[in-house]
């Protein structure tokens, strides 16, 4: 086998910089899950829709709202502070964090 033959520096230094360079490792994937759109004003049809379909609920809370109605959890804690305040529905545990009501059930 013949020797190598040496290379000048400018020849290494041309060597090295033709070299692919690697990419670098991206650690997230940047999966986002797109923001809510919640209503934030009531309207007529908003309260319509609370009034009819949150009575038959057996568990009520902000989040049970929020999710189910599509509104924002400040209009869902007013909400349920005013069905309360008509007897709709009742507390079942009431903290400054959560507040957790179920339906009234009738006497009849």
């Amino acid at each position: 086998m013949p020797p190598k033959q040496q290379l000048s520096k400018a020849a290494k230094a041309a060597a090295a910089m033709a070299g692919g360079k690697k990419s670098k490792k991206k650690w997230s994937k940047n999966n986002h899950k797109d923001k809510a759109a919640h209503a934030v004003i009531l309207d007529q049809e908003k309260l319509d829709r609370i009034m009819k379909e949150v009575p038959t609920y057996r568990y009520v809370s902000v989040s049970v709202l929020v999710d189910r109605l599509k509104i924002g959890g400040s209009m869902a804690r007013v909400a349920l502070r005013d069905l309360e305040k008509q007897g709709i529905i009742v507390p079942v545990s009431k903290h400054s964090k959560q507040a957790i009501y179920t339906r009234a059930v009738s006497s009849d």
